[in-house]
Order: C-alpha cells, then sequence, then structure tokens
C-alpha cells in the first residue's frame, strides 16, 4: 500500500478511536454504535443505494478540489460553482419539453460550464492580477448565493418562496432500473457521470501533456515559466476544469439527488470536497473511496441516532476529527518515515553483525 494509503487508513482510524471515546462519555457502548452507524449506510440494497447517491455529488467536489490542489491551487468556491451550475441545469430543464436523451445531456454540458465559467473569473484575477483565489473564490461563493436567491423567485417559483419549481421526470438523472435495482433508493445517473470523470481527472494528470504542464506549474511556477509553460493560461484552465467538476457535481445534487433548488443555503458538499480531498491525499481513486466513506458516515448517523441514545453529532466530530487528522498529514508522514528509517538502521545492523560472524 502507497503511503498516502496509509496515512488515510490512519487519520480514519484516529478518528473512530476519538469518536468511540466520545461516544463512552455520552455513556453509550460505542460497538453498539459503530455498527449501526455502519449498518445505517450499508444494511440493505436501499441503503447502499442511499449512500452512493450521497457520496455522488462529494465525488465531484473532491475531484474538484483535489484538481486545483495538485495544481497549485485552494479552490474554495466549489459550493458556489456547484450552485450556479446546478441552478443553470435545473433552468434548463424547467425551460425546455425535450426528450431525456437530448435534454439531460444538454443540462449536463450546461451545468458543468457554468460551474467552469464561474471558477473563470478567479482564475483571471490569480494570473493577471495575483488576486489570493481563496479570497476572489469565497466572494464568488457568495454572488452565486445572492444570484440565486434572486433569480429562483422571480423566474421559477416553486410551491413555497424557498423552493424552486420541480424539474419533471424527464429533467432529472433518475433511472426507474436503478431505483429498483436498490430496493427503492433515490440512487441515479449521476453515479456514472462522477465514476467517469474520476478516469478522466485520472488520465488527464497522470497520461497527458497538459496533466504534467499543470502539475509543473503547481510544483513550481517560475521553474515551469521558464521551461516554456504558459503559467497564466494554465491557472484559469486549472481553475476552469475545477470549477467544472463542481458544476457537474450540481447537476448530480438538484437534478439527481433532489428535484428541486433551495434557495438561501450554500450546498455543504462543496465545503465538504475539501475534507474529501485532504483523506483521498488530492488523487482521483482516492477521492472516491474517500467521498464513499463520508457517504456512509452521512447516510448511516441518523439511523445510528434513531436506535441508540449517541447523538447525531457525534458523527459530525468523528468526521472533524478524522479531516484534522488528515489535514496534519504531513506529522504523520513524518512519524511513519521515522519509524521506517529505524527500522531500516536495525536491519543494516542486524546485517552487520550477522557479516561479522560469517569472517
Amino acid at each position: 500500500m502507497k503511503k498516502g494509503g496509509i496515512i488515510s487508513l490512519i487519520a480514519i482510524f484516529l478518528g473512530l478511536i476519538a469518536g468511540a471515546l466520545l461516544i463512552l462519555i455520552t455513556g453509550n457502548d460505542p460497538v453498539e454504535g459503530f455498527s449501526y452507524l455502519f449498518q445505517g449506510g450499508l444494511k440493505d440494497p436501499e441503503r447502499i443505494g442511499n449512500t452512493l447517491a450521497t457520496a455522488t455529488p462529494l465525488i465531484l467536489t473532491g475531484l474538484s478540489v483535489a484538481f486545483a490542489f495538485r495544481t497549485g491551487l485552494f479552490n474554495i468556491g466549489a459550493s458556489g460553482q456547484m450552485l450556479f451550475g446546478g441552478f443553470v441545469a435545473s433552468a434548463i430543464g424547467l425551460t425546455y419539453d425535450l426528450p431525456t436523451l437530448i435534454l439531460v445531456p444538454i443540462m449536463v454540458i450546461a451545468g458543468a460550464l457554468a460551474g467552469a465559467l464561474w471558477a473563470f473569473i478567479p482564475g483571471l484575477l490569480k494570473a493577471k492580477f495575483n488576486v489570493h483565489e481563496v479570497v476572489s473564490t469565497i466572494m464568488m461563493n457568495w454572488i452565486a448565493y445572492w444570484t440565486i436567491y434572486y433569480l429562483v423567485p422571480q423566474y421559477f417559483k416553486g410551491n413555497t418562496e424557498t423552493e424552486s419549481k420541480i424539474l419533471p421526470d424527464a429533467a432529472t438523472l433518475k433511472m426507474q432500473f436503478l431505483t429498483d435495482l436498490f430496493g427503492g433508493s433515490w440512487i441515479n445517473f449521476g453515479l456514472f457521470i462522477a465514476v467517469i470523470m474520476v478516469i478522466i481527472i485520472s488520465f488527464i494528470i497522470n497520461r497527458t501533456v497538459l496533466g504534467y504542464e499543470l502539475k509543473a506549474v503547481g510544483y513550481n511556477r517560475s521553474a515551469a515559466e521558464y521551461a516554456g509553460i504558459s503559467v497564466n493560461r494554465n491557472v484559469i484552465l486549472s481553475m476552469m476544469i475545477s470549477g467544472g467538476l463542481a458544476g457537474l457535481a450540481g447537476v448530480t445534487q438538484y437534478a439527481g439527488n433532489s428535484s428541486l433548488i433551495q434557495i438561501g443555503v450554500l450546498p455543504t458538499e462543496g465545503f465538504d470536497g475539501i475534507a474529501v480531498a485532504l483523506l483521498g491525499m488530492n488523487t482521483p481513486i482516492g477521492v472516491f473511496f474517500s467521498a464513499i466513506f463520508f457517504g456512509i458516515l452521512y447516510s448511516g448517523k441518523g439511523f445510528m441516532s434513531a436506535m441508540t441514545a449517541i447523538p447525531p453529532e457525534i458523527a459530525d466530530v468523528i468526521i472533524a476529527i478524522i479531516i484534522y487528522f488528515a489535514a496534519t498529514s504531513v506529522l504523520i508522514k513524518k512519524v511513519i518515515d521515522r519509524v521506517g528509517k529505524s527500522r531500516k538502521y536495525k536491519n543494516e545492523a542486524v546485517n552487520s553483525k550477522d557479516g561479522e560472524k560469517v569472517k
């Protein structure tokens, strides 16, 4: 197993240990609590389907953040990009009456382009004026928030003041055979979109010239520029790809897991994507499994709370602690390196003694 995977497993293990201690403090049984927590996400086909559906937007926002990280950028605006991408896709679905095979691909492409457009502005500000992307992406989150806050009631008002119209079935990612296969869960085609993007992003990063240039800019901009790589172009392109992934997350959330947009809410999946990327060590395959793990915790915490006296906030604390340990992976890496070096020195010492005895 690679060192990154070991660090992630250590972070999960430490988080679960801390969660067990918290459950003990509340006077409950940790074994029983964790049993119901994981049963809530994996007990039967319906719960597995709901776990996968919960994980779907997390896979895409995790990829969004991880891709930016790999290219030296910190995209904290995935929530705004996700919201705007989901809004544009929903607006198309509510406006045009087309067959599903035509309408849904248009919505998916439009959502990705909308997210990319929302990330283009921070990318341009970073490339041309060196405005830090953390500041600009946070501001774009709130611009998206208030833009949708105005546009939904104005043009797509639903049954209440805080909801958009419900998308018709022809404009959603829901697939009846998947729902039936997973016992009536709300799993949808968005999961396939997420898996496809994991494969594509992995290929781009590891197998293409573009991926090499983007990583080179992330590692050392001065060296990349000296090597003839267009730093500004790659910064903007990186942010747009990152934003496009977040926009796809919006499509899977608002046209897959849900059928409407609630105003006054920034999607938490955008911020959770940071945690998913950290735990996944910023690798596409790591992000995939990290998102599945978070999906299990999010799906299972309600069941744990219903079956025991353990408050559901315990699961949130476990997630927060896991994120903390994943974020401090540098320290964990140093400990692993130190242990590895000490073992190496011991083996060398033993081998040298054995060699002397042979002589």
